[in-house]
């Protein structure tokens, strides 16, 4: 998890160097004999998943239990998926992923096999920590961006990106141009507005009586 600290009053923040890498999720199946419609079918039946691993020299075709997903797409979180077939093991994401329109049980899935030596794109979710002392004297948080992409190897992907608020005053705010980062980059534009603390009425309310008294 990485984790971004804020100095009042500016966009400024980094990146924990420890942070909490991308977690990994283990699913098992079994290679594919046939991949018509007619075998799909009766896999689904059966309470599996037609399944494809693009991304590879060639795609691979296999079935695993619907049951297999629960962890995966039943969860705000993201995670590498790692797909143990015939004793052979793919690390992969999920690229695409089918339901039925009535049941909406899962009728097919997509996964996108990974290198270690090769970076990768993915939409990382933001997550805050601490009480901004400007909430408590009035304001506002405002969370202008609920993910930021990361272009990293998987090895260095951040499960999460984590945001301090425990610095941060009435008028203060994060842009992305402010992060920095270690062994990972931030794709999203510069300009991007993270968070910010913005006053409120209430604000606007109590100071008014002390700027009358002067």
């Amino acid at each position: 998890m990485g984790e971004l600290k804020i100095a009042p009053r500016y966009w400024y923040g980094q990146i924990n160097k420890k942070n909490k890498t991308m977690k990994t999720v283990s699913m098992s199946g079994s290679l594919r004999a046939n991949v018509g419609k007619k075998d799909a079918k009766a896999l689904r039946n059966a309470g599996l998943v037609p399944c494809v691993i693009y991304g590879g020299k060639e795609q691979i075709h296999f079935s695993t239990p619907e049951t297999s997903f629960k962890q995966i797409v039943f969860t705000p979180d993201v995670c590498f998926i790692e797909v143990e077939l015939d004793g052979k093991k793919y690390l992969t994401i999920l690229q695409d992923i089918q339901y039925h329109k009535v049941k909406d049980s899962i009728l097919h899935a997509d996964l996108f096999e990974l290198h270690e030596d090769k970076p990768i794109t993915l939409s990382v979710p933001v997550v805050y920590k601490g009480s901004s002392p400007g909430v408590l004297a009035g304001g506002k948080l405002v969370k202008s961006t609920r993910k930021i992409r990361v272009n990293a190897l998987p090895k260095n992907m951040p499960q999460t990106l984590e945001i301090d608020l425990s610095a941060m005053e009435i008028g203060d705010m994060v842009k992305v141009a402010a992060m920095e980062t270690n062994n990972f980059t931030i794709v999203d534009h510069p300009s991007t507005t993270v968070c910010l603390v913005k006053t409120t009425r209430n604000v606007v309310a109590e100071e008014t009586p002390a700027e009358e008294k002067k």
